[in-house]
């Protein structure tokens, strides 16, 4: 990856703060939101009501914990973690891990001491797609990151893209029989639709730019995605969304400063999404349309990787801190 690009995504995927600021916006107040935070000087996962309220830590130890998604009904979440690496390593290799809602009762369910990472729930509870560097190139010392499936428990896992490029982040549609993903390129980006067996690969975008971190919409006809395009103001970051056929692409963010990594309500009526507009990295929530942008966060950490979970399921933490300032951020690839 290009540095230019390697800083793109880690700039699109950094977010700041669970606030205090009101939420004009009506939505199920026990709607949940998790995201990843280093308020307390390490990066853990959080969650939160959908107006920023009650703010709470759910996992607490030296390692990084990142890229939460919840589990269809709510009761369990899926991250990557740095914890439990392989050791006489010096850059930790990440893993991916669930836990209970709670933040309780966490088990690895990959352990091949390859970078495995971007966990994403399948609707039917059954499945996860995820990232892994395991295809290398030991000759010239490359690792190439794929899209990967495997069973909720861990078991089956299976590759489904095989190109000489990098893929990341993926996203189930609905109905479970496709998913989207990033695919990087010399010099740019572009999002891909593919079947759930891989097949069928598809481009979406393709204009050139820096095209990242895709989410289906509920109704199964939109994608939101993140573009940093020249000819938005300072090349700044925006997101986006498209129809599933890759046709009308329309930007719903306009702001002086970096905006990305979307996440869609349940009812497909908001976005959850990470700014910098106000100067730091913080969760917001708006329209659909892109309308009505408000800040949920309001601290100067850093807020990041916002999943808004998909079954209004209230989550009570047993014995967990409670906080009220943090920040999530997904690791540059």
């Amino acid at each position: 990856m290009q540095q230019k690009d390697t800083l793109a995504h880690l700039i699109l995927t950094i977010v700041v703060t669970l606030g205090l600021t009101p939420l004009m916006v009506c939505v199920d107040a026990q709607a949940q939101i998790a995201f990843v935070s280093n308020r307390d000087g390490n990066w853990e996962i959080y969650v939160m009501n959908t107006d920023g309220g009650n703010q709470r830590n759910l996992t607490n130890n030296p390692a990084a914990d990142l890229a939460p998604s919840w589990s269809p009904d709510g009761k369990r979440i899926v991250f990557q973690s740095d914890r439990g690496g392989p050791v006489n390593v010096r850059v930790p290799i990440p893993g991916i891990y669930v836990m209970e809602a709670d933040g309780n009762n966490p088990q690895r369910l990959t352990n091949n001491g390859n970078n495995d990472r971007d966990p994403s729930w399948s609707p039917d509870g059954k499945r996860i797609a995820f990232v892994s560097g395991r295809k290398r190139d030991f000759e010239n010392a490359a690792i190439t990151y794929e899209i990967y499936v495997m069973d909720a428990d861990g078991g089956n896992q299976q590759r489904l893209t095989n190109n000489d490029h990098n893929d990341y982040s993926p996203s189930w549609s609905p109905d479970g029989k496709r998913i989207t993903f990033s695919s990087e390129m010399p010099g740019n980006a572009e999002i891909y639709v593919m079947d759930a067996d891989g097949g069928n690969q598809q481009r979406l975008t393709n204009n050139g730019n820096s095209n990242w971190s895709p989410s289906w919409s509920p109704d199964g006809k939109r994608i939101a995605f993140v573009s940093g395009r020249w000819a938005d103001f300072a090349h700044n970051f925006e997101i986006y969304v498209v129809d599933t056929d890759g046709g009308n692409q329309r930007r719903l963010t306009n702001s002086p400063r970096h905006d990305g990594v979307p996440s869609w309500s349940p009812d497909g009526k908001w976005i959850t999404f990470v700014s910098e507009r106000d100067g730091n990295a913080e969760i917001y929530v708006m329209d659909a349309d892109g309308g009505n942008p408000q800040n949920v966060t309001n601290n100067p950490s850093y807020d990041s990787c916002p999943a808004w979970l998909d079954f209004p399921f209230s989550v009570s933490p047993a014995g967990k801190k409670f906080t009220m300032w943090g920040w999530l951020k997904q690791v540059g690839r």
